[in-house]
């Protein structure tokens, strides 16, 4: 859009501006307001999220450690409304070969990995009841608004961000309905965008808040939610697998949690750091269902949902500088997720209400009119100090050995003992602190070294194919509007992408969003011909679930996902 006329836009001004109304902007939201009740010093509080309403972009397994909770509203357990209502009542960890398992003995488990006294929830569902406690208190929260650009003072300093513009065709001129959008100023911006937000990670790379830290590392996590027959459904039962489909050099496993009203949580993660560009995230989940182990808990239940969504899993080693100059990142947006353990909401509220108590401080101390300090310390020093911190470094070696010596060896024979002596002894290990290495795109190696996958076509009972799928996760997106996956190279997909790693987008994509299409004479969206190829790459933008895989895992990083218009992407129900 051209910009000779300066645009005019109304702003609104608060003490703190939370970007994403998950578990951690929520909780810092409350943590907030409870300081204001407790002290009497008032504090303004708005939480911009994307989604059509909150919770409309939450997927998450769930078991929920209630650690971070309990601190928040230790009387949770009395609130009817509260949505966190499945005690873990047993759990098993299978390792899964083609056609049998053979089970871990819980007893040989670390106490850390087990999941007595946690609970199987829908986190989209703890999220609107967490809404509705924070609005109660005052906090004002936006739903539909996407937050698109940071705000800047003279001297660099985050002031705010911009949310709701809206209205613009993908010529990329304003249509009739065009909405300039507001900006929301804050003495405090606090990022809880979730995994590689977009903000987030010009953030951090604009303040260099990663320098002298290891690459982030992720996943792929895919996750269907069942409604099963009373013969199938076991409340409050937990099983995590590892081994197959995955070879023993593709990291990951799979979680099932029943919970609610004989509802099942069936999903599988893989690390993105795989090396085959054939592998497909989407198609090694379907063909995991159909496993003898797992098939019979689905038989006669219906699907009522599908989605996926990124995971951090670089732990210790990968959390970046959490503070910025006018702000701090929190919850996934810097990425507390502990990998043997499966669970990061707990650290993500638990970094909220940190972040949360920092710009309290800050805020009220400074007197009325006074200018507040530039940097949240306050935020890094309850950080360092945190229960969060021990937890990620306890286990800060399970992700490096499995990426390094594979599932057998690194993840069976080594990350057990390891994971038992940091226990025990408050986080020494002889090995140090292990390195990732690599980012994830880095991982991907030429077609050349790898032979294509052939997976077995889906059955349409447990097994389905991907664009009926992506129906389930009832996405949506203004067509006329710029599309917002971008290609910092339109050339690259013909030079680099097909030729050289066989269009690998169209594979770990789990929405259908890339395809290689046959050219028949036709331009792809850009205007670029086929480049002898014989096919087109095409963007099918309406069906992106804002995973943020193809952001994380193309090998030329020539793929930059931004945020489309407020209220796009997925609505899902219970996930």
């Amino acid at each position: 859009m051209a910009d000779e006329t300066p645009i005019e836009r109304e702003s609104m001004e608060f003490d703190v501006v939370i970007v994403g109304a998950g578990g951690a902007g929520l909780c810092a939201a409350i943590r907030l307001k409870q300081l204001e009740q407790e002290t009497g010093k008032e504090i303004s509080v708005v939480v911009v999220e994307k989604g059509s309403e909150v919770g409309a972009h939450i997927l998450s397994g769930a078991v929920l450690d209630p650690k971070a909770l309990d601190e928040l509203m230790p009387d949770w357990r009395e609130d009817e409304s509260c949505p966190i209502d499945t005690p873990v009542t047993s759990e098993r960890f299978l390792f899964l070969g083609p056609q049998g398992s053979a089970p871990l003995p819980n007893a040989l488990l670390p106490k850390m990995i087990k999941n007595h006294g946690c609970y199987n929830v829908s986190m989209a569902n703890v999220c609107r009841w967490l809404a509705e406690k924070a609005e109660a208190m005052g906090v004002e929260i936006y739903p539909m608004m996407a937050a698109s650009r940071v705000l800047r003072a003279d001297d660099g300093r985050v002031r705010g961000v911009l949310v709701g513009e809206a209205g613009i065709g993908q010529d990329g001129e304003p249509k009739a309905a065009y909405e300039p959008g507001m900006e929301l100023l804050g003495k405090y911006t606090l990022l809880a965008e979730g995994v590689r937000g977009s903000l987030s990670k010009q953030i951090i790379s604009e303040f260099g808040l990663d320098k002298g830290k290891e690459p982030q590392k992720y996943g792929i996590g895919l996750k269907e939610l069942w409604k099963v027959p009373d013969e199938n459904f076991k409340k409050g039962f937990v099983q995590h697998t590892f081994g197959w489909p995955l070879d023993d050099q593709t990291g990951g496993g799979s979680w099932m949690y029943h919970f609610g009203d004989n509802y099942v949580s069936i999903g599988l993660v893989v690390h993105l750091n795989y090396k085959n560009p054939y592998l497909a995230p989407f198609q090694e989940f379907q063909r995991f269902k159909t496993h003898p182990e797992i098939r019979p808990f689905f038989e006669g239940g219906e699907r009522v949902a599908y989605g996926a969504r990124a995971i951090n899993e670089g732990g210790f080693q990968s959390v970046p500088k959490l503070t910025f100059p006018g702000g701090a990142l929190i919850g996934c947006s810097a990425g507390f997720v502990n990998v043997p353990r499966i669970k990061g909401n707990h650290n993500a509220m638990k970094t909220g209400m940190m972040a949360a108590e920092a710009a309290f401080e800050a805020v009220t101390g400074a007197g009325e009119g006074a200018e507040v300090p530039a940097d949240l310390t306050g935020y890094e020093e309850r950080y360092e100090a945190s229960w969060v911190r021990k937890e990620l470094y306890q286990v800060r070696n399970a992700k490096p050995l499995w990426s390094k010596f594979g599932t057998w060896k690194g993840a069976l024979l080594m990350t057990g003992p390891e994971l038992w002596m940091t226990s025990v002894s408050g986080g020494y290990s002889p090995l140090g602190t292990l390195k990732h290495g690599k980012t994830d795109a880095e991982a991907t190696e030429p077609a050349s070294k790898h032979k294509p996958i052939d997976y077995p076509k889906p059955d349409g009972e447990i097994s389905f194919d991907k664009l009926t799928s992506v129906s389930f996760s009832f996405t949506n997106h203004e067509e006329d509007q710029p599309v917002h996956l971008k290609l910092r190279d339109p050339e690259v997909p013909y030079t680099t992408e097909l030729p050289e790693y066989a269009g690998p987008s169209q594979r770990y994509c789990p929405a259908g969003v890339y395809e290689w299409v046959e050219a028949e004479g036709k331009t792809d969206a850009r205007g670029q011909d086929d480049h002898g190829t014989g096919k087109i790459f095409q963007i099918n933008a309406q069906n992106c679930v804002h995973c943020k895989t193809c952001d994380i895992k193309d090998p030329a990083q020539n793929i930059l996902w931004t945020v489309p218009e407020g209220g796009g992407g997925p609505n899902y129900p219970n996930m």
